[in-house]
């Protein structure tokens, strides 16, 4: 069985005015601790497991690692030096045989040393926050790159060996315009990173823009924020753009050139085992879900103590694992195979099903069911009737 590994690296420049997700500020001090306790955490897995009551030492014993994702925060904040640290121990501590090794990295953030120092760790792909071309649009986001240093990035990553990159954008940030979103999908097209993710923005209280949007006030640009169906707009447009420039549209969000899918992010959506190590990261066994602490001192402070630093913790019910099946899969294009998941769970689904299809929301071709194609954009509306 093939195993993944994701390490989180808490840790930011500056924390973006969309960001809803727990990273911090710190002084660089704190880098080498930090990931000295990950690879604490790494090497003692199986005993620390043990002793927290999981049930999963036996997975992390007969799997074998063929990804690592190396995520955040902004993990090119540290020395190479540092993820080569945690990359050894992984590859001390599990079988591995790795097919993809992933660091999410800010554009400015690269330098020629430092991409050769990660390739020779054993990076191969690097997955960058690009989000915009538009100066305007970064600069009113808290972005600390341009987009000069994507263009002097890219070059850099190639030079160094690193050949899979990926671009990430996000679809309706502040000043955002038809004509400004066209620049961007225009200019990711021309750079050919063989991977790609569009995000529509968050509107929601876990940000300060999403906070300062939902009560109608004007800080960090919230009053030019694009409408919901302006960003559906954007998604279309750049659904037909990626289409023209050959690369395949593969989940919601994703898409790739031949053969470049995220086979890390893969396991996600296909509910394959994972491992999380750091402060914040999530793991799934098959049948038990748990999260690290999201603060990292709590998290080094735990681990020192000898303790697994383990917040959330819950056994995924069979009903909870039908939902995650049907939830999951059809964020895939492929869709999901109906027959193979009613004799799994020994259920029949065509009643929840039906529905939905007669509505437009899903297409049904023989027992492949799929989101249709025209509600990938508004693709919530479907799951929520899904799965009610």
């Amino acid at each position: 069985m093939n195993l993944g590994v994701y390490v989180q690296v808490p840790f930011c420049q500056t924390k973006c005015t969309y960001c809803n997700f727990h990273t911090g500020v710190v002084s660089s001090a704190r880098f080498a601790p930090y990931a000295d306790t990950v690879c604490r955490e790494i090497r003692e897995h199986r005993s620390l497991y043990a002793a927290a009551g999981l049930h999963s030492a036996t997975l992390a014993a007969a799997a074998t690692v063929d990804t690592i994702y190396i995520g955040g925060g902004t993990p090119s904040l540290l020395d190479a030096e540092l993820l080569r640290r945690m990359l050894d121990a992984i590859r001390v501590s599990f079988t591995c045989r790795l097919a993809e090794v992933t660091l999410e990295a800010d554009p400015e953030t690269v330098a020629p040393a430092k991409a050769v120092a990660w390739r020779s760790a054993g990076i191969d792909r690097v997955s960058f926050g690009v989000q915009s071309f538009v100066d305007k649009e970064l600069a009113a986001s808290g972005r600390m790159h341009r987009r000069e240093d994507i263009y002097r990035a890219v070059p850099t990553l190639r030079d160094a060996g690193i050949q899979n990159i990926s671009f990430d954008l996000i679809a309706g940030l502040p000043h955002q315009t038809a004509e400004s979103w066209r620049q961007s999908l225009s200019e990711l097209v021309q750079l050919e990173p063989q991977h790609v993710s569009i995000y529509l923005l968050e509107i929601d209280e876990g940000s300060r823009l999403g906070r300062e949007a939902l009560r109608g006030g004007k800080r960090y640009s919230a009053a030019n924020v694009p409408s919901e169906d302006v960003m559906a707009d954007f998604y279309e447009r750049a659904r037909a753009e990626l289409r023209a420039a050959g690369y395949e549209h593969y989940e919601i969000s994703n898409w790739a050139k031949p053969g470049f899918a995220s086979r890390h992010n893969l396991k996600y959506w296909r509910r394959e085992p994972y491992l999380g190590f750091g402060a914040g990261a999530h793991s799934f066994s098959g049948s038990e879900r748990w999260a690290n602490a999201h603060d990292s001192a709590q998290y080094v402070a735990a681990l020192e103590a000898g303790r697994l630093p383990v917040n959330q913790r819950e056994e995924v019910s069979a009903e909870q694992a039908l939902d995650e099946e049907l939830f999951l899969g059809l964020r895939q294009l492929a869709g999901v195979d109906l027959s193979h998941i009613e004799r799994q769970y020994g259920v029949s689904l065509s009643s929840r099903i039906a529905p939905l299809a007669k509505r437009g929301l899903l297409q049904q071709e023989g027992s492949v069911v799929r989101l249709a194609p025209d509600r990938l954009s508004v693709s919530n509306e479907a799951f929520v009737e899904l799965l009610h």
